[in-house]
This record gives structure tokens, sequence and C-alpha cells, in this order.
């Protein structure tokens, strides 16, 4: 065991400090693109932010603090509350703002289980992994830790929530590509993926096959682009540095939709131009920089697969929300990490630079 006062001697002070640079920098774009809404739900926003960031930064520190590695031992409770956390989606789930997906609980507050389960699968695959770091040339291994991944993905799938089972799926590829998966696995998973995906496309709702049908062919659905239209418009319109904060006029004449969640990077990129944006995305770098040397510094193959997985959902949610914005992928409705509102999503990604900030603070002397 290593004493606080060591833990803090070997904290990750430039990690801890971009994450905080980057929760502000995402109030303050929360701010400009709610101001003046007259949608009570939209008002909260900042203060709501403001609270989860709180909350989000005092749990990271208290995850920086613990030894990462008794959680290994507590990994079948943790599968076992993930479960049950989805299960009771499924019985007892509200809508989102979006009103497709039925993916939050009401607590007095919306929690949205499949945020936190996000980080819990990140820990018990880790473990699971770790156990069997070289047994990775069996097929039975890999099939185990899809089956393992599987069942948490299936129960958020049927909420519907793509998006999210697609980071699951991502999460799991990275996590078993460190732990040393083979190539002739992965052309089996690709043989696998093109089999079910028929299957897949049918069990899909209807307007997730029309975000897909839209990408391809705008024109099949006017309506369903016009968000997409005007995301572009608004990156494009920001030109080299932006026309400063909160006075853009697609944010401000609100012809953009959602742009305080789905598309808060087209109003960072009117606002201060394509200069904010690669600003944005090279702090976003900074972090995922941090955590990859936390993985590749880690003293145990648990600590690294931990910081792999946390690597991999901040890395696919950033490339996929700016991706979006950019008209370059269909819209999924994933949040741009530190940035977007949403409180859970907030406290999932939090958590997991805490998870990392503890295998970090334990690495391996040099």
């Amino acid at each position: 065991m290593i004493h606080s006062e060591h833990i803090w001697r070997r904290f990750d002070y430039v990690l801890f400090g971009v994450t905080i640079l980057l929760i502000a920098f995402g109030v303050l774009m929360i701010r400009s693109a709610t101001q003046g809404a007259i949608d009570p739900t939209l008002m909260t926003r900042v203060p709501d932010q403001i609270r989860f960031a709180i909350l989000g930064l005092i749990f990271m520190v208290a995850l920086s603090l613990m030894d990462y590695r008794l959680l290994s031992g507590l990994q079948s409770w943790i599968y076992l509350i993930m479960v049950a956390l989805l299960v009771l989606v499924l019985f007892f789930g509200v809508e989102g703002d979006g009103g497709v997906t039925q993916g939050w609980i009401n607590l007095g507050i919306r929690v949205q289980p499949a945020e936190i389960a996000k980080v819990l699968i990140i820990i018990t695959l880790a473990h699971f992994l770790a156990r069997r770091y070289h047994e990775m040339d069996r097929l039975s291994t890999i099939i185990r830790s899809l089956i393992h991944l599987g069942i948490p993905a299936a129960l958020i799938f049927i909420q519907p929530d793509l998006g999210m089972t697609i980071v699951f799926a991502f999460v799991w590829f990275i996590m078993v590509w460190a732990a040393g998966l083979r190539l002739r696995h992965i052309a089996l998973f690709v043989l696998i993926m093109a089999i079910s995906a028929p299957v897949v496309w049918s069990q899909m709702e209807d307007y997730q096959r029309s975000r897909i049908t839209t990408f391809i062919s705008p024109q099949s659905d006017p309506d369903s682009y016009y968000n997409i239209r005007q995301a572009l418009i608004s990156v494009g319109s920001g030109g080299t540095v932006g026309k400063g904060y909160s006075v853009g006029s697609q944010n401000k004449g609100r012809f953009l939709r959602v742009r305080h969640t789905d598309f808060i990077f087209s109003v960072i990129s009117e606002e201060f131009g394509f200069v904010g944006g690669m600003v944005v995305l090279g702090l976003i770098a900074l972090v995922l920089m941090r955590i990859l040397y936390g993985a590749q510094m880690a003293p145990d193959a648990f600590g690294s697969l931990i910081c792999y997985g946390v690597a991999a959902f901040i890395f696919f949610q950033t490339v996929t929300s700016v991706g979006m914005n950019l008209g370059l992928i269909p819209v999924t409705g994933l949040t741009l990490p530190f940035i977007s509102s949403g409180g859970t999503s907030l406290l999932s990604t939090l958590a997991g630079i805490g998870l990392a900030e503890s295998v970090i603070a334990r690495r391996r002397r040099i």
C-alpha cells in the first residue's frame, strides 16, 4: 500500500488541470448554448452541470486516493450491480430530452444507468482479461469476454440506445486488443459482424435506421438532415477564429437543435472558429496521452487495461461527436466528453479519470 502523501506526490496534476479546464470551458459553452432559453429544462442546464461537476470532481479525487486493486476483489458485485441497474431501466425507465430512448431512471434527478455501466464494465472486463492474460490465443477466452460484455450491451441496445451499445463494443475491442487479441480472431469477428448486420438492422428502431439512411442520402429526408445542415453552417461560418463568445448567429438564432449536447462542437466552432475547435481537441488529446502513459506504466495488467478502457470511451465519443457535427458519420446522440451538457455523462467521465489517476499514482518506478 502507498501512503496518501506518496499518492499526492505521484498524482498526475497535468491530467487533473486539463480536466478542470475542459469542464470549465464546457460550462461556458452550455451557458452560451442555452442563453435566453425559455424552456425550464434548458434554463437549469448550467447550474445542473456545475453541481454534477463538483460532485464528479469529489468522486474523482476519492477514486484517485483509493487503491484501484481493491476493485478486483469486488468485480462480481460490481457486475451484478451494473446488470441490476440496466434491468431496472426496462421497468422504470423514463425518456431523455430527445424523447426516443427510455434510458434514464428518475431518482429525484434523472440518472442514466448506461453511463454508469460504461465505467463498471471497464473494471469487470479488465479483471476478466487480466486473469486470462496468457490465454488470449484461445478463441474460448475471446468468446467468454464477449458474453461478459454482451449481457449489459444487450440490455442497453433494447432501451434502445445504439450509440452507447457501440461504445461498449469499441471499449471491448480496445481492451481485448491491449490484452493480446490475435489477428485471426479479428477476421472471424469481422465475418460474424457482417453476418449479423441484417439481424441488428431489423431490430433497430425506425429513427435509428432513419439516421443512417439520411447520412447516406440526405435528400431522402430533408427534415432529418436539417440539424446536420445547420451544424455544417455553424462550423463553416466560424472561420479561423470565430465570431466571439455567445454571439454566433446559428446559436443565438436557435437554428441548431440540441446545441447544448449533441451539437455543442458546432457552437464551439462558430464562436471560436477552427482555432478554438483545435484547442479543445488538443486538450482532449492531452488527456488521452496522460491516460495512455498510465497504461504503459501501470504496475499490473489490471491497471493497464483500466486505463486503456477509459481512454477508449473518451476517444470514441470525441471522434463520434465531432464527426457527426461535421457530417462525417451518422448522428448517434453521444456527448462530447467534459463539454456537453449531461450530468451522468460527466460523472462517468470523471470516474474514469479518477480510476486512471489511481493507476498512475501507483505506477512502476523507473
